[in-house]
């Protein structure tokens, strides 16, 4: 098997490392936290992005290759076994305060990566099965709607006013993160009631995908309770919380401050210069090719191994994780990004 297609066993890396800050403790529960924003984003300062794409031939055989689904669906067992982990290992009395704030932030780490981006790349394919395989991952978070929200309302309305989770100028994170988990979750409730209404079914039925989410997730927090306490309930509440963070995080770079325009009342199609793309190399394996997401805009339907570069899509300065820590200090975010959208706005214009 050539190279290229086993790289992405390094997916593996991160769920590696939140096991490893869970079994370890002490000081190096916090082992996830600092590899994700600490070492990640400094060797993609040094790191080139590539913008090599691959010809037909080698896309038609990647499409073909079960080995790409394969590293996919095990994330799923691997996201299940660290939740059951997590939870036996935060219940352990004798821990520190400090040890157990680290192992939330691991796991934290884990429902963003695995819980929630493995699950996106699962909820664009067309097969129940794995559709059931990103809901599930969607429960460890606590995100379900998401499933809804991401599919049916922000691939149509990305890039424009309507999308809870497009950012907008100069809006900074914190905001955003109210407006977007908020008025994605009353979004995801009014897309399955106007799916009902169409389909001529009642909003309280067996039908309604939102009504089981919620329950769904209930029943798994009164599990945690019932077999943990409240104690680790709340602790693993947080570690849910900073998963879904985590995602809008992502949202808030991915598209800030583009917009599509509107012609005769109606936006133009979704197009690669709606999405701000990223080619650095450990970004783009450790999430599944979610940086190059223009092209995941422009084609929903891709599978994440045949993802490709074009080259007027925006680029951001480095990679995500880079780039999402620079998003948690605004004015920062602001300087380079804005300095970014003016440089674009400028070779849009010649």
């Amino acid at each position: 098997m050539k190279l290229k297609f086993i790289r992405y066993l390094f997916v593996f890396i991160v769920p590696l490392i939140v096991f490893l800050s869970l079994f370890y403790g002490d000081y190096w529960s916090f082992s996830a936290i600092i590899f994700v924003f600490a070492f990640v984003p400094m060797a993609e300062l040094l790191l080139p992005g590539n913008k090599k794409n691959m010809d037909k031939n080698e896309e038609e055989e990647a499409k073909q290759n079960k080995f790409y689904d394969i590293v996919l669906y095990l994330l799923v067992p691997v996201q299940f076994f660290l939740l059951v982990y997590f939870l036996i290992r935060i219940d352990d009395q004798s821990l520190a305060f400090y040890e157990k704030a680290g192992m939330v932030t691991a796991f934290g780490i884990s429902c963003g990566v695995l819980g929630i981006n493995a699950a996106h790349e699962l909820g664009h394919r067309n097969t129940k099965y794995e559709q059931l395989m990103s809901k599930i991952l969607l429960m460890t978070t606590l995100y379900m709607h998401f499933f809804i929200e991401h599919n049916r309302g922000h691939h149509k309305r990305v890039a424009t006013d309507d999308d809870p989770a497009t950012s907008r100028y100069g809006e900074n994170l914190y905001t955003f993160y109210i407006r977007s988990v908020q008025d994605s979750w009353l979004s995801a409730w009014n897309i399955e009631s106007e799916r009902l209404r169409k389909k001529k079914f009642k909003f309280w039925s067996l039908r309604n995908e939102m009504l089981w989410y919620q329950l769904i997730q209930g029943i798994l927090l009164v599990i945690i309770t019932v077999i943990f306490g409240f104690e680790t309930l709340l602790f693993y509440l947080i570690s849910a919380i900073i998963g879904f963070l985590l995602l809008e995080t992502v949202n808030y770079i991915e598209h800030y401050g583009l917009q599509r325009k509107k012609i005769n009342g109606v936006y133009e199609r979704t197009m690669p210069v709606h999405s701000w793309n990223s080619n650095h190399p450990l970004g783009r394996i450790l999430l599944l090719e979610l940086s190059r997401h223009s092209d995941h805009h422009y084609m929903a339907s891709r599978k994440y191994q045949i993802l490709r570069h074009f080259d007027d899509s925006p680029q951001m300065p480095t990679g995500y994780p880079g780039m999402m820590l620079i998003a948690f200090f605004p004015p920062l975010w602001f300087r380079i990004m804005h300095r970014e959208i003016n440089k674009l706005n400028n070779q849009n214009e010649n």
